[in-house]
């Protein structure tokens, strides 16, 4: 029996051909023994190659890495813990018992791999570190918590705090997407360092710097609409606001220096400035109802927690041993314990 029989490593793959059964070994090797690859539709051998390393292979039935790892998840795995890498070598299987750690010990329901800590050179280009920073700095403005690498593709989780996650993304905007809803849905993360690595030579990488870049920086905004509605509605009430002072001011100035009036600017200013402070006024209110909901969630999981029996040791009762224990008073034996609410 391995530690590891009830963990489930989860590979998406679109043309890894290169480098799967380098990355199937290195997880078999670790002591890993279900190993899932889900395919997008590979060109390549990719396929064939991950069955022969060992692999348990699916074809995926839609595209993108997103609905690849919804479909693997719902369908296809059965194991309480799922550990997620890509399969292209950039990730270190060594790092797999740390980042499953937080998750046997009940520390934590979903760990992200933070490739910063330890960044081999050529593993990212100058653009996309700056991409990656821009994007965990607006996460952090945005969502008020710190991952500090939610573009990672390592990660570890729990089945069941997977289940909790409404997730929608195809494409590669699924682990902003999951950072999110981890924050949303208020779910223990911890951060691991991992190691990251240039990828193999003759390997190519499916991400788009610029087109994916702003797929998730605009999955951000709009998730910020119902974990941030003060940032969502502010940020556009700001703007819009903005844009009509600035109009107002170049009508003023013209019709004061050269006594040209400009009618339909002028009445455009005025439109965005009533637009802005509607909405940044909207932003405001929609944030105190989001607040109040939090607060009446808590109440709720507070309520909850002390309902739930306790164990003899916590009230101070002698154990069944003793006569006394649920057992000794008709039978009862099952006892649950509430959720905790640690957060890294």
């Amino acid at each position: 029996m391995s530690e590891y029989d009830d963990v489930c490593v989860l590979l998406p793959t679109m043309n890894e051909a290169e480098t799967v059964a380098r990355v199937v070994a290195d997880f078999r090797d670790a002591g890993f023994e279900r190993l899932l690859v889900i395919d997008g539709g590979s060109t390549d051998e990719t396929r064939s190659i991950a069955r022969e390393a060992g692999a348990r292979v699916v074809e995926q039935s839609g595209r993108g890495k997103g609905q690849a790892v919804r479909e693997a998840v719902r369908d296809h795995v059965d194991a309480s813990y799922v550990l997620m890498a890509d399969a292209d070598a950039t990730y270190d299987a060594g790092d797999a018992a740390a980042m499953l750690g937080p998750l046997l010990d009940g520390d934590a329901d979903h760990v992200v791999g933070n490739r910063f800590a330890d960044m081999r050179p050529g593993a990212m280009t100058r653009l996309n570190r700056i991409g990656n920073r821009l994007i965990n700095l607006a996460f952090r403005a945005i969502h008020r918590e710190n991952y500090r690498d939610i573009l990672s593709g390592y990660r570890a989780f729990t089945r069941e705090s997977f289940e909790r996650l409404h997730l929608t993304a195809d494409g590669f905007g699924i682990e902003t997407e999951m950072a999110v809803e981890c924050v949303k849905n208020r779910l223990s993360v911890s951060v691991v360092p991992v190691t990251y690595r240039e990828r193999p030579g003759g390997s190519a990488t499916n991400l788009h710097p610029i087109r994916d870049g702003g797929v998730i920086f605009l999955e951000l905004y709009r998730k910020a609409k119902t974990n941030n509605p003060l940032f969502y509605f502010g940020s556009a009430g700001v703007a819009s606001t903005a844009a009509g002072i600035l109009l107002a001011a170049f009508v003023l100035y013209r019709y004061l220096a050269f006594g040209i009036s400009h009618e339909v600017i002028a009445v455009g200013a005025v439109g965005a400035t009533i637009l802005g402070i509607q909405l940044l006024v909207f932003g405001v209110l929609a944030d105190m109802i989001h607040s109040l909901h939090v607060e009446q969630i808590e109440r709720y999981e507070r309520a909850v927690d002390d309902r739930a029996p306790r164990r003899p040791s916590e009230v101070g009762e002698p154990d069944a041993a003793e006569g006394r224990g649920p057992d000794a008073r008709g039978g009862e034996s099952a006892r649950r314990e509430g959720p905790g609410d640690a957060r890294d």
